[in-house]
């Protein structure tokens, strides 16, 4: 039976990130995108709130279990504070959660607890590849099996944190299906290249990253020889960046209600005015839908049922949610939208940017 009132603990953690996000997110968000660097003291805070590791069993380091909803609904707080931060913070769930869902026992039982335990460190994913037509089930990076090990080849974009990454999860196709592998970060053959420069998520450092035969053992593959099934991992990213792209619109959504009942024009509140609140009607409409669509997937992910079209529903609506809503906000606020004392046009740069978000978090 699914419901809609979140549970106790669901309700604490998610007023416990609310808190962080308006207080520190929101806060540090336009100083950090200008500098293109997010203080490290911030990053913690929100990696001390416990989201990753409370879907982590006792037996992995972590103190819980596993909540694609819980995740879900953090994510959208994250968002809601700031786009950028929230991404380098659930960075290392695009790590561990892989290896939670698909990896073998002696996979989690080594490599969860150096995630969990202790401070933050730039464990990482690198899922997305720099094509147009880039699609999560056909990868064209490749893995091929050779001499009882796995070589790995291709180009890998979008990954935070590369440089300095302390592991990484990287997809690749094998036989045509998508799979994980853990790869060292100073393999022979992985190359880090020069720091990304984006439209938006100025303050999340992203590289892109070559793999030129890079030879891993077969151990490095999620769930061992036999492999794994990749549909709710691709469900799990999407559901992720659909409850981020949710928080980033709700955000845009109520800072543009808010002006438009403090400007006045001709003596009114330009909210009372019929294109203002038709499309602020509008922005709140698709924002309770996509979130529905979100939190669907998430359910079905927990019920351990085939989530992969409802998360590619969430993802999609969520892109165009996220689009729509932080660029109506950025109208209704007029020549104050496209500058930078509000932060509606940074929203509108980071909104824009979602439908390539998937793999940078997961849930």
């Amino acid at each position: 039976m699914f419901g809609f009132e979140p549970n106790e603990e669901q309700k604490m953690l998610v007023d416990s990130v609310q808190r962080y996000a308006l207080n520190d997110l929101r806060a540090a968000a336009h100083d950090a995108d200008e500098a293109g660097e997010l203080p490290a003291a911030l990053v913690q805070r929100g990696w001390e709130l416990g989201v990753l590791q409370a879907s982590i069993p006792e037996a992995y380091g972590g103190f819980g279990d596993r909540s694609a909803v819980t995740g879900v609904l953090a994510a959208e707080e994250l968002g809601y504070g700031d786009l950028t931060a929230a991404l380098a913070v659930m960075a290392p769930a695009a790590y561990a959660i892989p290896i939670l869902v698909a990896g073998s026992e002696e996979q989690k039982k080594s490599l969860l607890p150096p995630v969990v335990e202790g401070d933050w460190k730039p464990y990482v994913a690198a899922y997305a590849e720099p094509n147009v037509d880039f699609y999560a089930a056909e990868m064209r990076t490749t893995a091929v099996r050779e001499n009882g090990s796995y070589v790995l080849n291709g180009i890998k974009c979008m990954v935070p944190h590369a440089a300095q990454a302390a592991g990484l999860v990287v997809y690749a196709a094998l036989d045509g299906k998508t799979q994980a592998f853990i790869v060292p970060p100073q393999a022979a053959g992985l190359k880090v290249g020069e720091r990304e420069a984006w439209c938006g998520l100025n303050a999340l450092p992203t590289h892109r990253v070559t793999l030129e035969g890079v030879n891993v053992p077969a151990d490095a593959r999620l769930g061992g020889d036999s492999g794994h099934d990749p549909v709710p991992l691709i469900a799990a990213a999407q559901t992720a960046t659909a409850g981020l792209a949710i928080g980033l619109a709700r955000a845009a959504y109520e800072y543009a209600v808010a002006y438009a009942k403090d400007r006045t024009v001709f003596g009114d509140p330009i909210a009372q005015k019929q294109s203002i609140a038709f499309m602020l009607a509008e922005m709140a409409t698709d924002i309770e839908a996509i979130r529905l669509l979100a939190w669907e997937a998430a359910w079905l992910l927990d019920e351990g049922k085939d989530a992969g079209q409802a998360a590619l529903m969430a993802v999609i609506g969520a892109a165009d949610c996220a689009m729509m809503v932080t660029d109506r906000a950025v109208q209704i606020l007029g020549g104050h939208g496209y500058i930078r004392e509000h932060p509606v046009e940074r929203w509108m740069r980071n909104g824009r940017g979602v439908p390539n978000f998937p793999g940078l978090a997961m849930v």
